[in-house]
């Protein structure tokens, strides 16, 4: 469990990362947007408002530099998507809200296999697995093993010391210090795109490369230039983020009825 989650907290801020710094010149400001753009439920489609040149003026790279700020200043987000995970092959789903004060809640999976809901209030990580996702992540053990595991854990709430060596990879995903990490020390050759929107919040697309690794992000261009989504299209970390509910109150309450305390049972 450890390292889905070690994982997906590094895609992520990798992620955040391909969106940073600013290198003014490196482009110049486009003023007639691109109107092409999917317009399926959920994914970004053509705004409405294009009259109104967002960011006029501005290069790829100083948009860039803007929605770093406003990102990076945020005391929480949700961030929901599809990333790969390096070790197994597979991929992650995420759903989690996570705030400054290493408070967290939302859901994981690998592979599409089960779900693994995680909620970390203080010092301490809660845990619920369903039988899917218990024996998805136990391929290769004991069948013996497996099945006392499921018995055990499968669709109880489990807790854990956050400071525990069990917990502490967890509980560093939880902090949205570290998710964002020092993505403001980073720089970027970003250029513009077209504007589209992104569930409904209007946004401009912005273009970066880094060598042979392609991104795809979408700035939001009304309020705060918050970062709404990155789409990579590069064949070493393909996925797709998007980020939402920018400071608003993280839903992490400890889960009522019986808790599994696996400290205690490791003695």
């Amino acid at each position: 469990m450890r390292h889905t989650a070690l994982a997906t907290l590094c895609l992520a801020a990798a992620a955040t990362l391909s969106l940073t710094g600013c290198q003014s010149g490196q482009d110049k400001a486009d003023s007639k947007p691109d109107k092409a753009g999917s317009s399926a439920a959920g994914s970004p489609s053509p705004s409405k408002s294009e009259a109104k040149e967002p960011f006029a003026g501005l290069t790829g790279a100083e948009i860039a530099d803007k929605a770093v700020e406003a990102t990076t200043g945020a005391s929480s987000l949700r961030m929901k998507g599809d990333v790969p995970d390096d070790e197994s092959g597979s991929m992650i789903t995420i759903d989690m809200a996570l705030n400054r004060q290493g408070e967290c809640a939302g859901t994981m999976s690998m592979g599409g296999q089960g779900k693994a809901d995680l909620i970390k209030v203080g010092d301490t990580v809660y845990m619920k697995y369903d039988e899917k996702f218990l024996r998805e992540q136990s391929k290769g053990e004991k069948k013996s093993d497996v099945d006392a595991a499921v018995a055990l854990l499968a669709g109880k709430w489990t807790k854990m010391s956050a400071k525990g060596k069990d917990a502490k990879d967890i509980a560093s995903f939880c902090d949205l210090d570290t998710v964002l990490g020092d993505a403001d020390d980073a720089e970027t050759d970003a250029s513009r795109g077209r504007t589209t929107t992104v569930d409904g919040t209007p946004a401009i697309v912005l273009n970066e490369r880094d060598g042979k690794e392609r991104y795809t992000l979408y700035v939001a261009t009304e309020g705060k230039p918050y970062l709404l989504r990155v789409d990579s299209v590069s064949a070493k970390d393909p996925g797709s983020l998007t980020f939402s509910d920018y400071d608003k109150k993280v839903p992490a309450q400890k889960p009522s009825g019986e808790i599994l305390d696996l400290d205690a049972l490791g003695g």
